[in-house]
């Protein structure tokens, strides 16, 4: 069993980092297996060099051990470009210019409600066919979008964690209607989460991809483009959020709840561990 941790230095470790962490961290020591450290800093803007630190300070204060040396996203920016490129030149690709409000205004009937995939509103295709590759026309500085009527594939996935445990079926029709044209690459960023986060996982061969349920719905795009790639498919566990006394999901706004918060007022380490419910 090889799992992992993947926050992003954007800002302070909370107390739902340290869930995802220690989750990540107990099943694969419990297992004999690997745990591995990921900092996903693609986001180059608001990514900072201190807050990176802080993560490794806290996670050590926390009694977590990783293995091997720690991958960061943005040492990988080639081979995202690769993919890119490789599925540009195969179609499977088209750039897209539009803006949120764009797509807002092009969907139908926006009165009744803009329908909702697992990226937001699901997208129109209105860049599928003016936004295609033409032959041999080199990667564009744009806004990638997937072709899902071509990229859809029938296949599974098994999931291991309490609210949806068992085995989840992907169709096309169920990728093409309930989650559209998703972008694999942004044009500040080079990648995009969902292509970043399918061929860092291949790489660092994880087997055991354990994370947050809010991320469950993504998980079909992900084994969709892991059944494209010709990539591994892992075993998924997505577990509980630690929420706030409203019951909304920790955010990185939530300093009240930052670990080193905690700390500086005289917390343990088994503190944090019951403050999570482990």
């Amino acid at each position: 069993m090889i799992t992992r941790f993947a926050p992003s230095p954007t800002g302070p470790l909370h107390l739902g980092h340290a869930y995802a962490a220690l989750v990540a961290h107990d099943m694969a020591r419990a297992a004999g297996g690997a745990f591995l450290l990921r900092i996903e800093d693609i986001d180059r803007a608001r990514s900072k060099p201190e807050w990176e630190a802080q993560i490794y300070d806290d996670l050590r204060w926390l009694g977590i051990s990783w293995d091997g040396e720690v991958m960061r996203q943005s040492d990988r920016l080639p081979a995202y470009r690769a993919t890119l490129e490789k599925l540009w030149a195969d179609g499977l690709l088209y750039a897209c210019h539009c803006t949120r409000r764009d797509i807002e205004a092009a969907v139908t009937a926006p009165q009744e409600g803009a329908p909702l995939g697992p990226d937001g509103i699901i997208y129109p295709g209105t860049c599928r066919l003016k936004g295609a590759p033409k032959p041999g026309e080199p990667l564009p500085k744009a806004a990638l979008r997937l072709r899902m009527d071509l990229a859809a594939c029938t296949c599974s996935f098994e999931e291991t964690g309490p609210a949806h445990r068992g085995t989840h079926p992907i169709t096309p029709a169920q990728m093409t209607n309930t989650v559209g044209d998703v972008v694999l690459a942004r044009r500040e960023m080079g990648t995009s989460y969902h292509l970043a986060v399918v061929l860092d996982d291949a790489a660092q061969g994880i087997t055991h991809v354990t994370r947050g349920e809010d991320l469950f719905e993504a998980t079909q795009i992900h084994v969709t483009l892991q059944q494209l790639l010709g990539l591994p498919v892992p075993i998924y566990h997505h577990h509980g959020l630690i929420r706030d006394d409203q019951g909304k999901r920790l955010a990185k706004r939530d300093d009240a709840r930052a670990l080193s918060k905690y700390r500086a007022e005289g917390a343990s380490p088994a503190d944090i561990r019951r403050l999570v419910g482990l």
